[in-house]
């Protein structure tokens, strides 16, 4: 038995999230000092660096227009903080010094925004992405390409229309993704095929003609069948109820229209981004084999292209909210260390996303409902009704468990993901016997099998530190289309 509030952890030497070679450089570091660089880059395009004869490239030269609103963004910014100064400034001006004004401020933001996109060069050598950033104060950023996660491509609405794309690098240890913005459609994906040839181990030469991997297609969601499911979801629904009750009782309590439209709209917000905002990122949803791992195309207004990366997914959940059963459904979401991508399947049915479930995670099977243990009837003392939805089964492959009774999610963790394995138990779980045991898992997440009998998790937590030793030892490296 544990005390209160100590857990019992058997880590059998995993590494912390996001594994590091010894000897490896960090994912990004950047160098300031005042000034350009001493020898400037070529003005017709790119150049090669002045130390090691690396070529840089620039940007597309529709990038200003997009740096040019950073100082229209700052008056914005200081008129909605302080907006009584603001409307008194305002007030005392005259036309003559608004056109002043604007004769001074645009041509000030075009310049900001070309100077900015003419000092910003990117360059890829043997190893690494280089970006160098920086008017006054020079900053160059070295990303490890064996430490990129993944390596996607967006396209907002304008972007779209622009026939420019953004290029976005989930790297380990940063907290939010290296961006390169913007380049045009067809060198950016260009671009991402040399990075992920060189990840991969091919040589320079080879890599920079390699071109994008050829992809097999696997699925696409319909768009109708997006609604209905959408419509289908309890969040939809209690958004719609809240936003239509809750102002409405405020109403009658107050008669206070201000505060009536002050509740709604927030609400009716709310609403819109879980139904309305969901099909509109979610909309054509396709997945493709490739390579370098699934790819993902989605997206109305802004399209993104998007890739899970092979061996770098530390849990898959099977998601299957009440009202889907019926008809079979489940969604597919996804924990992918120092990734922010989420979700693989928004919608499918179960058959159909356990097969790609297989590709995701090579050898696993999807235990089925009857293969899950659940807790002994005794643990209906600590939660009544709700532990049925609990359940447990460990395989050659994965740990799995299931939580939820209205939307049940079921998450698969492979032994060789699993950091660290801890047995926990509260005051009213000793008294009964009980105990919960929890995987952690590289992207920072955690697994738990909840208030499984005592004696079974504490041979739990033993077996599958051991299982976990073995999976690290008998994986295969994580490496680009390795």
């Amino acid at each position: 038995m544990t005390t209160p509030g100590k857990d019992e952890t058997a880590r059998g030497g995993a590494a912390a999230p996001g594994p590091q070679a010894p000897g490896t450089a960090p994912a990004a570091t950047g160098t300031d000092g005042p000034g350009p660089h001493p020898t400037a880059p070529r003005t017709d395009g790119p150049g090669p660096h002045p130390a090691d004869g690396v070529v840089e490239r620039r940007l597309h030269p529709i990038t200003p227009l997009r740096r040019a609103w950073a100082p229209v963004a700052v008056l914005v910014g200081w008129a909605v903080h302080d907006p009584d100064q603001a409307q008194r400034q305002l007030s005392r001006l005259t036309t003559t010094h608004l056109l002043i004004g604007l004769a001074v401020l645009i041509p000030a933001a075009a310049l900001y925004g070309f100077l900015t996109w003419w000092f910003t060069h990117y360059a890829v050598t043997d190893t690494e992405l280089r970006i160098r950033t920086g008017l006054l104060f020079r900053r160059t950023a070295h990303i490890r390409l064996e430490r990129v996660q993944a390596i996607d491509v967006t396209q907002p609405l304008l972007a779209r229309v622009a026939g420019v794309a953004k290029l976005k690098l989930d790297v380990i240890g940063t907290g939010k993704k290296d961006e390169l913005a913007f380049l045009g459609a067809d060198d950016a994906r260009a671009l991402r095929a040399e990075l992920l040839a060189r990840a991969a181990g091919l040589a320079p030469e080879t890599a920079h003609e390699v071109g994008e991997a050829p992809s097999r297609h696997l699925l696409r969601v319909p768009p109708g069948v997006l609604a209905v499911s959408l419509l289908l979801t309890g969040a939809t629904w209690g958004t719609l109820i809240a936003a239509v009750l809750v102002p409405t009782l405020l109403w009658l309590a107050t008669h206070n229209l201000w505060t009536v439209l002050a509740t709604a709209l927030p609400l009716l917000g709310a609403a819109g981004a879980s139904s309305a905002g969901r099909f509109v990122g979610e909309y054509d949803w396709t997945v493709a084999e490739s390579p370098d791992g699934l790819r993902l195309d989605h997206g109305l207004l802004d399209r993104a292209h998007e890739t899970v990366p092979p061996g770098r997914v530390q849990t898959v959940r099977i998601v299957e909210p009440l009202l889907w059963r019926r008809r079979g459904w489940v969604r597919v979401e996804l924990d992918v260390a120092g990734s922010s991508n989420s979700v693989l399947l928004p919608v499918a049915p179960r058959e159909i996303a356990e097969s790609v479930v297989a590709r995701v995670l090579p050898g696993v099977t999807v235990p089925a409902g009857p293969a899950l243990s659940r807790p002994p009837r005794r643990a209906a003392r600590c939660r009544p009704l709700w532990w049925r939805g609990y359940g447990l089964a460990v395989t050659d492959t994965v740990f799995a468990a299931r939580y939820g009774l209205l939307r049940r999610s079921l998450a698969l963790v492979p032994h060789a993901k699993v950091q660290s394995v801890r047995r926990t138990q509260g005051p009213w779980q000793r008294a009964l016997r009980l105990a919960d045991v929890r995987v952690d898992t590289g992207a920072n997440k955690t697994v738990t099998a909840r208030l499984r009998d005592a004696d079974e998790a504490a041979e739990l937590l033993r077996a599958q530190a051991e299982r976990s030793r073995t999976g690290r030892r008998d994986a295969l490296p994580d490496r680009w289309m390795a």
